[in-house]
């Protein structure tokens, strides 16, 4: 067989190669990514001069190809690049050191790693699509959500505040050792627990009077923590601030702000486990201030992260919490033009992230 010939063989080896990794890429199922990139492994050897003694290796940020133990050193070696940044990479080896690759071997791994490099973008910009929509859909609930809890809150302020003032009323009538005084006690101090359940509903829904100024947040964050101070070693759970600077200056409620900190520190408490490290981070970009407070706890159930800022929805034992705390610190947050997330720890626990504006 003439040069001539050899070469076109080889070009249409290469076309092939490069059509059937199309076809695989086209039909991609993303559940089965694994069996994608053996399919293309396994078409990409089909393009080689010598496909019986290349090894191809794919390796990207999920994905390893099996452990090859190439009989040379010789290889070529394409990376794999996701929004021009690298993700991985392919590598042909040969099996010996007699044969070697041709340089359009080289084009031809090369074309196969931008295939996947734009593959995996598909991906990433379906998995941002599908997050973005399951963030709206929450907000959309979340702000129904507000706006019942503020109608059954305002509904029930008045009767309670009726049943408390008549209550007192009762009480200053009777003698502390009257029998019915014990039971009026009750009804006053049951009516009290409901009007500060009310109370954090209407922080959630957003109705709470606040007094904005501009404050150096640093001073407040600290005092907080020290307040919580007996908390942690109630728990035997330690605690790390991290605060590059002193001055962190925002326009916000303190006394809110103190609520964002409590309740959030108080529930990475409740879920950490003895000797377990909260970790507690204040930052700053150019218009935002951003908290963050992780736990080394179990973590969110799949099933509660849509959830878990609904008044009422709790997953501590029954008895243990309102279900309120998280719900009133996204109204807090939310009454700021703020946001709030929650999320799983890659290697344990929780972390809530906190983004505030420097001004509204």
């Amino acid at each position: 067989m003439s040069t001539t010939e050899e070469a076109l063989k080889e070009r249409i080896k290469e076309l092939t190669c490069l059509y059937e990794v199309s076809s695989i890429i086209v039909n991609v199922d993303f559940e089965q990514l694994d069996e994608t990139f053996q399919a293309i492994s396994k078409s990409l050897k089909k393009g080689f001069q010598f496909p019986e003694q290349t090894r191809i290796f794919i390796e990207t940020n999920n994905y390893s190809s099996p452990a090859l133990l190439p009989g040379s050193d010789i290889n070529l070696n394409s990376p794999i690049l996701i929004f021009n940044k690298p993700a991985g990479h392919i590598i042909a080896y040969l099996d010996d050191n007699k044969s070697s690759f041709l340089k359009e071997e080289k084009q031809l791994l090369d074309n196969v790693a931008l295939k996947i490099g734009t593959l995996l973008e598909r991906k990433e910009i379906l998995e941002n699509e599908v997050s973005l929509k399951r963030q709206m859909e929450r907000a959309d609930r979340l702000s129904i959500l507000g706006e019942i809890t503020a109608g059954i809150a305002h509904e029930l302020n008045t009767p309670l505040a009726n049943i408390l003032g008549f209550s007192e009323l009762l009480k200053d009538e009777l003698s502390d050792e009257h029998e019915i005084s014990r039971d009026v006690d009750k009804i006053i101090e049951n009516t009290i627990f409901s009007r500060e359940v009310v109370k954090k509903l209407m922080f959630f829904a957003c109705e709470m009077p606040q007094e904005m100024k501009q404050v150096n947040i640093v001073p407040n964050i600290k005092s907080a923590l020290n307040l919580l101070d007996a908390s942690f070693k109630k728990s035997k759970i330690r605690y790390e601030l991290n605060i590059k600077d002193e001055e962190l200056f925002l326009k916000a409620d303190t006394i809110q702000l103190t609520q964002i900190i409590f309740n959030l520190v108080i529930n990475a408490i409740y879920f950490s486990p003895e000797n377990g490290l909260v970790n507690i981070e204040v930052s700053e970009s150019k218009d935002h201030i951003i908290l963050k407070i992780s736990d080394e706890g179990p973590g969110f159930p799949e099933e509660a992260m849509e959830k878990v800022f609904q008044p009422f929805f709790t997953t501590k034992p029954t008895g243990e919490g309102s279900g309120l705390g998280l719900s009133v610190v996204h109204g807090i947050v939310t009454s700021h033009k703020g946001t709030i997330t929650a999320k799983n720890r890659k290697d344990k626990g929780a972390i809530f992230t906190v983004q505030l504006p420097k001004s509204h």
